[in-house]
């Protein structure tokens, strides 16, 4: 699904891809959360504001380095029982980004779809947001083989 629209001048777009993870729900769940994900995703260094400590939790905030940008980050849920989790993070001046995953177990495997939703803050970020929108439709493939490597390397999945 791809879409983007203009308004006032402001660039926004909402990209999504699905992909399987190879393992159970209650395996594949906990490795997207922020602390989590540090094992499977290389160069993702999340630095925790709260809690201070690294711990998946709703309502998290934290810092990523992104190029020459600094992003806070804040975890907005965290439902287990929905099986949905969802982050929005802000690179001031440039661009809102809220990212909304949907977990759903499906036999031995877990199916996961991935929206990103991102806007411009200021005309001169929706090139920024274009691009960062091209990259969100590809990403699927790529977040399936580095979870699946990691689920494989710690024997927990397929």
């Amino acid at each position: 699904m791809s879409a983007a629209a203009s308004f006032r001048g402001t660039v926004r777009t909402r990209e999504q891809f699905e992909f399987i993870a190879d393992a159970p729900l209650d395996i594949a769940w906990p490795l997207f959360g922020a602390a989590a994900e540090r094992a499977w995703a290389p160069g993702w260094h999340p630095a925790f504001i709260w809690p201070a400590t690294a711990a998946d939790e709703e309502g998290m905030v934290f810092k990523v380095a992104q190029g020459d940008h600094t992003a806070v980050w804040v975890n907005t849920a965290l439902d287990r029982v929905a099986s949905r989790i969802q982050y929005v993070y802000v690179i001031p001046d440039l661009v809102v980004t809220v990212i909304t995953l949907k977990l759903e177990e499906t036999g031995p495997s877990t199916h996961v779809a991935v929206t990103y939703e991102r806007t411009a803050l200021a005309d001169a970020a929706g090139e920024v947001v274009s691009q960062l929108a091209a990259r969100d439709k590809t990403a699927g493939p790529e977040w399936a083989r580095q979870v699946n490597h990691h689920l494989r390397a710690a024997g927990l999945g397929r």
